[in-house]
Formats: structure tokens, C-alpha cells, sequence
């Protein structure tokens, strides 16, 4: 289905009013002969293109020019082997939904990635992660069509150059890339990694997948707004590594600072401690706040314009650097007018 200078309020978890020249719904994949005529028309009139999937961790910082591909290819197919459960998941597949259904379905490993908003196909461009458990620790493969070329490719889970919210997918050269199938792999003989999740003393004598996804799906709705009531995009800015001589020396002034070891002497901090320790916990520009609950997030308190969001994010990342000498960078991916695009950007731009 193809629709025309429509609205994407409802279709990004900010609840920004932007619009878009085409929307594209692609539900099956024989639209593809539909759909790559289109992308190339766009391409030769020099107009963006978007892959969009469930818009959880996106900002529309204008009305987009060009042509939305909204992905909602659906389907869960499970196969075995002896040791592990095989699961190939279509894009569109809404992701919390998914780990849902594997619990249900005594198919325990996604536990920590409960309540994480999105689709699947979203989950390998983020790697998203929570409480110690992150998606490339999962996925053994996937397939996206080049829309460019309009060939099919596979890759491994080792192939997507997974990293801290990072994978190939974000790299210039993968930006005609819409994944289509994701394949995850779950261990039958599970084993509970249970990082920062609150677990009582009795509940732990008998720990099950089950136990810690209802712990974190309580946690996380105690301490992040749903979207469905509270605009917002999750996490705002990521959590920074730094050298472990700056983490050392914060953390000499500021006892009780997380401090999480990493590789090669760096320390990754947590961006919404120092968000929280800057005195920005409700902080408001416009209609877009830091939420009190949890200084990581922005929301939008009903009435917020992109450029409340902007300047807020850049007050925020200016304070941390005022405060801390430290450059925070944002989770949330910037889309303008043109297509991709940042704060520094946006805020030179004003």
C-alpha cells in the first residue's frame, strides 16, 4: 500500500508531527517488484529514502522529502537441534511481542531484552541491549535485500560487526540495506544472566527465564514512560566509554559514580547518572522534558515540536560537557528533511 503526503506522528514512539512525500507498507516480499522501481525513481530525483520500522529510536526533525519504506513483514518459523532452538523471525515482528512469545513458549534467553521497544529488523542496526545481555549474543544470521541492486543477501551474526549499539548497518555503504529475516538462536538448557535485575532471596532458589522477565518487565515500566502514554525514544544518548584515567579521576570526585570496566583501560559511564548529576532531571524546553524518573530519557509532554527536543538534547549535551569534560552521544537517530542526520548538525543548521 502506498500512501501520499501523510502524516508519521503515528508512526514514531516521539509523537512528532512530521510528514512524508510517499509512505510505502511493505507487508510481503513480492512487493519488492513494486517497491524497487519506486526506490530507484527516488534515487534518480536525488530524494531520500527511509527504512522505518516501529520509528522507536527515531526524531523527525523535519518533514522527510522523499519516500518512508515502513516495514511489516511478519512470520515466526522454529526449528531444533539437539541443542538449541531455531527461530527465523520476519522484520516486522514486534519485538517485546517476540520475547514474549518465546517465554511463553518455555523458550528462555531474551529475558533481558524484555519491554525493549521496536520490531525485529531494528534490534541488528541498534544491537540493542539491556542488563547485561545484548542482541548479537543471539543472532546467528539474517537477510536484507540490497534496494539498490535488488539482490538478496545473508549474513552471520559474526558478519554484522556487532558492537556497543553499533553494527555494519551503520556504516554509509549499508544504507540501501532492509532486512528482511532475522534467524535467532536459543539454548534449550537455559542459564539465568541476570545483571542489575533485583531478584529475592526465595525467587532465586527456584530462578526461571520467566522470573526475571517479570522482574525486569516491572522494572522497566517503573522507571521508562510508555509510549503509548508518554511520548518518547527509550535511551537518548548512549552510555560513553572513556579512558580510565578520566573514569578514575570522576570517580574520586563523585563517590558512588556506576563505573563499568571494559576492555583496553576504558570505563563506560552512565550517561543518565551524570545527566541526573547536573541537575537536569526535569528540565523543560517547551514540550519536551527530561523525564524525572529516568534522566536518560526525553519526552514529550504532549505539545513538543522537534525543535523543543533539539534544544533540549543540546542543553543536556552541553551541560555534560560543561560539568564533566565529557561529549555525550545520541542514541536516537536524527532524520531531517534529507535524510540521516545529528545534533551538531541540526543545532549549526538553526
Amino acid at each position: 500500500m502506498i500512501e501520499t503526503n501523510c502524516s508519521l506522528k503515528a508512526l514514531n514512539t516521539f509523537s512528532i508531527d512530521a510528514k512524508t512525500q510517499i509512505l510505502f507498507h511493505l507487508r510481503e516480499i513480492k512487493q519488492l517488484v513494486e517497491l524497487l522501481p519506486l526506490v530507484k525513481k527516488m534515487r534518480n530525483e536525488n530524494k531520500p529514502v527511509l527504512i522505518l520500522g516501529a520509528g522507536s529510536n527515531i526524531l523527525f526533525c523535519d518533514d522527510f522529502s522523499g519516500l518512508v519504506i515502513k516495514v511489516e513483514l511478519l512470520g515466526i518459523n522454529i526449528s531444533t537441534t539437539a541443542n538449541d532452538y531455531i527461530l527465523r523471525v520476519g522484520a516486522g515482528e514486534n519485538w517485546h511481542q517476540f520475547v514474549t512469545y518465546c517465554i511463553d513458549n518455555d523458550m528462555g534467553g531474551l529475558e533481558n531484552l524484555a519491554l525493549i521497544p521496536g520490531v525485529m529488523g531494528a534490534a541488528p542496526v541498534q544491537n540493542i541491549g539491556a542488563y547485561g545481555s545484548e542482541f548479537k549474543d543471539f543472532c546467528v544470521a539474517l537477510e536484507y535485500i540490497d534496494l539498490e541492486t535488488g539482490q538478496l543477501h545473508k549474513l552471520s551474526g559474526d558478519e554484522c560487526k556487532f558492537a556497543y549499539r553499533d553494527s555494519i548497518f551503520k556504516q554509509k555503504n549499508m544504507c540501501n540495506a532492509l532486512i528482511t529475516q532475522v534467524t535467532i538462536k536459543l539454548a534449550k538448557k537455559w542459564q539465568a544472566k541476570n545483571r542489575n535485575v533485583v531478584i529475592s532471596e526465595p525467587e532465586r532458589l527456584n530462578l526461571s527465564a520467566k522470573k526475571i522477565y517479570d522482574s525486569i518487565c516491572q522494572i522497566r515500566a517503573q522507571k521508562l514512560p510508555d509510549p503509548a502514554q508518554t511520548g518518547n525514544a527509550g535511551s537518548f544518548f548512549k552510555n560513553p566509554v572513556v579512558d580510565k584515567k578520566v573514569a578514575d579521576k570522576l570517580l574520586n570526585e563523585n563517590l558512588g559514580m556506576p563505573y563499568y570496566p571494559q576492555c583496553e583501560d576504558k570505563v563506560k559511564l552512565a550517561a543518565g547518572w551524570l545527566i541526573e548529576k547536573a541537575g537536569l532531571k526535569g528540565r523543560q524546553i517547551g514540550g519536551a522534558a527530561v523525564h524525572q524518573q529516568q534522566a536518560l530519557v526525553i519526552i514529550n509532554k504532549g505539545n513538543a515540536t522537534a525543535q523543543d527536543v533539539i534544544n533540549l538534547a543540546e542543553l543536556v549535551r552541553q551541560s555534560i560537557k560543561d560539568k564533566f569534560n565529557i561529549e555525550l552521544q545520541h542514541e536516537v537517530r536524527f532524520i531531517g528533511k534529507l535524510g540521516e542526520t545529528n545534533l551538531a548538525k541540526v543545532i549549526e543548521n538553526v
